[in-house]
């Protein structure tokens, strides 16, 4: 069976972020899992904020196309959200929807449908970033047509989550990152046969 590609990111760029240690730990749970991961950092690739003028008069960024060239040579996905006031981070946002302006063509599936998505979210607080997780899921599947992992991750206390290392060491979330990991393995697998 070919391994499929998942495609690991956090929604932050922030030294020290939790979400990064969260999408490091995914990367790892994914690999024991049989995925082929590509983990990439968002710095890497930096989007002006999306406005409808600048797409007309300049074009999508040559950034949003690179990703939507990763998305698209992914059969799977783990994003690692953080929440901002109770929602999606503008930076994640800002990427999702300049992801989603390449148009598919006969030739390359946009970057969105068909693709496995994943998701987890680490926060101090005590929900653990899942309402943020919520707004994601809802604009990655009812908007974007994605196709979901029905488990998510949620690290509540995230500070005290994680080993000196960055490895997620509580137990009840690394345990759910395990069945996430395995369960978006699966599912990605079906479309890398």
């Amino acid at each position: 069976m070919t391994s499929p590609r998942i495609l690991v990111f956090a929604g932050s760029i922030r030294t020290g972020s939790l979400n990064e240690m969260l999408a490091a730990s995914a990367a790892d749970a994914i690999r024991e899992a049989g995925g082929d991961v590509t983990k990439i950092s968002l710095a890497d690739y930096p989007l002006p904020v999306y406005h409808g003028d600048l797409e007309k008069d300049e074009g999508v960024p040559e950034n949003a196309a690179r990703l939507a060239g990763l998305f698209v040579a992914s059969q799977g996905i783990f994003i690692a959200a953080p929440e901002y006031n109770g929602g999606i981070t503008p930076l994640l946002k800002n990427t999702i929807d300049w992801v989603s302006r390449p148009k598919a063509t006969n030739h390359r599936p946009g970057p969105y449908k068909g693709r496995v998505f994943a998701l987890g979210g680490a926060s101090d607080g005590g929900f653990g970033g899942y309402r943020g997780l919520l707004q994601l899921r809802h604009s990655l599947e009812n908007a974007l047509g994605t196709l979901m992992v029905p488990e998510m991750v949620s690290v509540p206390a995230a500070s005290q989550a994680f080993d000196d290392s960055g490895r997620l060491v509580a137990e009840r979330p690394a345990a759910m990152l395990k069945t996430v990991a395995e369960r978006l393995v699966a599912m990605a697998a079906t479309f890398a046969a």
